[in-house]
């Protein structure tokens, strides 16, 4: 257990947090006091580590994204749609004219784009809400842009799916899917704040400022 902390950079106690939770399977068990763990459980471990810190994931999601790579059978495709149900946070839908107008908005955009949803998925429902607070905050400089925004995700899925094509075999494709769909978010955000700041320095900022201030 100790060396599997030194490996990994994870504490004892949260190790044997991760065992008692089953979201680590147990080692071979070579004495009453001592078990053996292999390159998988430092894999796991350091898997589980960046999913709450850097995914910033429940411990009820991290299970229940585990469930689904563990789980045997089905395909990728089903197990991606798992993967973003699992992320996506549930919101009840909205009532009133202007959540219908925002639905047809967001119905549209993606019939625009090829794409194809459920109108009541977590993630039209997201959307839909999104669009909702845009047009009642009257923020018509975002809701004229939603299609470059749109062409943006665009990219982005298509490098997630040929992250997940390039992978060379099937169980390495499934962990990409589940582990790298929160991950991904997370980098996406990240980075547009990034670019946010170094925009924003280049339109608006003093001439030679280093971008590091702003958004």
């Amino acid at each position: 257990m100790a060396e599997l902390s030194r490996e990994t950079g994870v504490s004892v106690p949260m190790i044997k947090f991760y065992l008692r939770e089953g979201l680590l399977p147990g080692g071979e068990r070579t004495s009453p006091n001592q078990a053996r763990y292999g390159a998988a459980h430092v894999r796991r471990i350091k898997l589980l580590r960046a999913m709450a810190e850097y995914g910033g994931l429940s411990l009820a999601d991290i299970r229940a994204l585990l469930a689904r790579l563990d789980e045997p059978g089905g395909g990728l495709h089903e197990r991606l749609g798992a993967a973003q149900r699992t992320v996506m946070p549930h919101r009840e839908p909205g009532e009133g004219e202007r959540w219908e107008a925002a639905a047809r908005r967001a119905q549209e955009l993606i019939a625009r784009h090829g794409w194809r949803q459920h109108p009541d998925s977590p993630a039209m429902r997201a959307v839909t809400g999104v669009l909702a607070s845009l047009d009642e905050l009257g923020y018509e400089e975002m809701l004229t842009r939603l299609d470059a925004y749109a062409e943006a995700a665009g990219r982005i899925a298509q490098a997630d799916v040929e992250a997940v094509a390039s992978a060379p075999e099937v169980e390495r494709m499934v962990e990409i899917v589940v582990a790298c769909t929160p991950l991904g978010d997370t980098l996406v955000a990240a980075l547009r704040r990034i670019a946010q700041s170094s925009i924003s320095g280049r339109l608006f900022g003093e001439e030679g400022g280093k971008g590091e201030e702003g958004c």
